[in-house]
């Protein structure tokens, strides 16, 4: 099916079987549940189905104009700032689950006929260590998003989704962080405003890190916990100061631990080109993470290196599938470079 032609979803508000199909484990989001009723609510009401289509599989035709005009009035409706996030949130994910019913695969979520699943072989992560992808709503179910191939190499157990502004995920994401505590929680996140380690600085022999690894050992669960922010660069600021805040009110401080990487640029750079060739994409940062970890002695036992090798070849097969689809559709398979003062 082209991404241009018009779709229509299943019937049936969506189930947590579905939920967790697209690579969560988390709860099914109340307040998405109720946002697909009332759109399942307000077909009937207007008498027009609701159809997806063109890129990014969005509303379509009369239907959209009629619920566009009900979700904002609602949205206005909400003085608080927080209820304004969560319900935009809802709306976004709501909106991408009907719109992808049976026509993304829920694992890969690339069209069916696209499907990389069979060339993503996985492994095991090391149980010393976690990643958490916390996605902005826009990302999700996204067809050249990256972070999605952590949970298909490494399990969502290992590799887990949270979601912006949906706080069934927040929640168990940060009651994680508070019992981990804060020096068992990073965020890679290369900002200049942002105080940030390197990976050598954070872990290498003059650090802590003998002592994590120790713990490691003998408690289960001093698991250490990185955070990748999964969304543009514009929505990026948000995202980490919204890390920010939840981090003053558990452990009183500004600062949340911040890596910096040695990454360069990725492959994905020809077809999802980042603002400056010091910013990559998700996967690549969580590469960059493994590469630089097997480095330092305390972590060379742990077989980082064959890890970030099985997320390196996911992601040449993504980046193989997403080219084969712009060819087919006879689509350019370059894309613009973005002008940034921070390109040399």
């Amino acid at each position: 099916m082209s991404s241009s032609a018009s779709r229509s979803p299943a019937n049936g508000s969506v189930t947590l079987q579905e939920w967790q199909a697209w690579g969560t484990n988390s709860p099914l989001p109340t307040m998405v549940t109720d946002i697909v009723d009332q759109m399942k609510a307000l077909e009937i009401d207007i008498d027009a189905h609701m159809t997806f289509g063109g890129s990014g599989g969005k509303l379509q035709g009369d239907f959209k104009v009629q619920e566009d005009k009900k979700h904002r009035a609602t949205y206005q409706a909400l003085g608080d700032s927080e209820k304004k996030l969560q319900f935009f949130s809802a709306r976004q994910i709501a909106c991408r689950l009907l719109g992808s019913r049976g026509y993304l695969c829920q694992k890969c979520w690339l069209p069916f006929e696209d499907c990389m699943c069979s060339r993503v072989m996985p492994c095991s992560l090391w149980r010393g260590m976690r990643f958490w992808l916390y996605m902005h709503p826009k990302d999700f179910l996204r067809q050249n998003n990256t972070g999605k191939l952590l949970w298909q190499v490494f399990g969502v157990e290992a590799a887990t989704l949270c979601l912006f502004g949906i706080t069934e995920q927040e929640e168990i994401m940060w009651n994680t962080f508070k019992h981990a505590g804060k020096n068992n929680v990073w965020c890679l996140y290369p900002n200049k405003n942002a105080t940030s380690k390197s990976v050598q600085e954070a872990f290498g022999q003059e650090s802590s890190a003998d002592q994590k690894c120790t713990q490691l050992m003998t408690n289960g669960d001093k698991t250490l916990n990185f955070i990748l922010i999964d969304g543009t660069w514009s929505n990026s600021n948000a995202m980490f100061s919204r890390l920010k805040e939840h981090a003053k009110s558990i452990w009183g401080a500004e600062d949340l631990p911040c890596i910096s990487l040695a990454t360069g640029a990725s492959a994905m750079h020809k077809l999802r080109p980042q603002p400056s060739w010091d910013r990559t994409c998700t996967a690549a940062a969580a590469i960059g993470l493994l590469s630089e970890l097997q480095l330092l002695p305390e972590f060379t036992s742990y077989g980082l290196d064959k890890r970030a090798e099985a997320v390196e070849d996911a992601l040449v097969a993504l980046l193989e599938a997403l080219t084969t689809r712009r060819l087919r559709m006879g689509r350019s398979i370059t894309r613009k470079v973005r002008h940034s003062r921070d390109i040399c």
